[in-house]
């Protein structure tokens, strides 16, 4: 599943729940930032595999391989044959974005649990808990501003929460945007707006002041994606907005001249419009 949803949490919230005190040698855990290459497989997760320890009745050890569609394909072929060697004494958790990236064999040993994004109620409550216990003084506004800037990552969310506490020491939408550095979706919004009631001129100006302010492209249009989402439009006119935005931020991703590209949505935009009014 994405990053920020809980993936690596839940798992060491299991392993802490089936182990209990006997956590300490019953774990290993691996992430991106430990050598992971054919030679960690072979010799350091083979040793914790065979090594005894003692655990409560029924339970066995876990290996957390954190961030596994990193590891190379030759270290996944390797971890294969371990998997089913020491299968009656070991159990392996293995978390990642893209489980394409993980090789058939593995996911065929391997019950999958898919996480999604989190959704905004769902953010809302953790954020709402954590500023009653922190006292944080804030605006309901200031929330909805990090939900936005998170988009479904709650790591974000908090890491939001934070730098705007200690930045600004109170949270309101103004100071979320500055620390976070996004374009501000109602600026974003007028252009749409601008667009839709045919003043091209105008949008592309809007345009002109984000992109001047120091913005990057991707940041720009994946604001823009968000905020057509959410907008009050016919449902034919949104899937022919975000269908354009979603090539354009193809292009843009290609390194394709960036301003352009951007200028050349609002045209297409505008001619989705006439295109629905004719």
């Amino acid at each position: 599943g994405p990053p920020g949803t809980g993936k690596t949490t839940s798992i060491l919230a299991l392993a802490h729940e089936m182990l209990g005190p006997s956590y300490r040698e019953g774990v290993l855990e691996l992430n991106a930032s430990d050598d992971r290459g054919l030679d960690v497989v072979r010799n350091k997760i083979k040793m914790f595999a065979q090594k005894k320890v003692t655990l409560p009745p029924g339970r066995h050890k876990i290996v957390i391989l954190d961030e596994a569609d990193s590891m190379t394909t030759g270290a996944q072929q390797a971890l294969r044959r371990t998997m089913e060697i020491y299968s009656n004494t070991t159990r392996f958790a293995l978390a990642c974005n893209t489980s394409s990236k993980i090789i058939e064999p593995i996911q065929s040993r391997c019950a999958i649990v898919r996480f999604s994004r989190l959704s905004d109620q769902e953010i809302l409550g953790r954020l709402m808990v954590v500023v009653a216990a922190e006292k944080v003084p804030y605006v309901p506004e200031g929330l909805e501003a990090i939900i936005f800037t998170a988009d479904g990552d709650m790591r974000q969310a908090l890491n939001n929460l934070q730098a705007t506490v200690s930045g600004f020491r109170f949270v309101n939408q103004e100071n979320v945007f500055k620390v976070c550095d996004q374009p501000h979706p109602l600026h974003v919004k007028s252009m749409v707006k601008n667009v839709l009631d045919g003043k091209f001129d105008e949008a592309c100006s809007g345009l002109k002041q984000l992109y001047d302010l120091g913005y990057s492209p991707t940041d720009i249009i994946t604001t823009l994606f968000r905020v057509i989402k959410n907008y009050d439009m016919a449902e034919y006119l949104k899937l022919e907005l975000l269908k354009e935005t979603g090539f354009a931020h193809m292009r843009i991703c290609d390194g394709v001249g960036s301003f352009l590209q951007l200028s050349g949505l609002l045209a297409k935009f505008a001619l989705v419009r006439e295109t629905a009014k004719a």
